[in-house]
């Protein structure tokens, strides 16, 4: 599977977010963490997608990357 390395203001800019409110996310869901370049952390944009279309939609946010991946898996198909 490939990902799409974001910084949190990165995706808070492509969500309409604060970045303060991706990073909560980003931790609290935990987001999957692709590299750290000095001070900048890069996150993988769909999984962040994922978790802000899921509070977007009143969903439960699947527990992992992992369980995510799968979930857009089979809704794909």
């Amino acid at each position: 599977m490939r990902y799409e390395p974001i910084t949190i203001d990165e995706a808070a800019e492509r969500l309409d977010r604060l970045p303060r409110t991706v990073r909560t996310w980003a931790s609290r869901y935990r987001a999957r963490h692709l590299r750290k370049v000095g001070k900048t952390s890069y996150y993988d944009w769909l999984d962040l997608a994922t978790i802000a279309r899921h509070l977007h939609v009143g969903e439960s946010v699947p527990p992992t990357p992992e369980a995510r991946d799968a979930m857009r898996r089979r809704t794909a198909a």
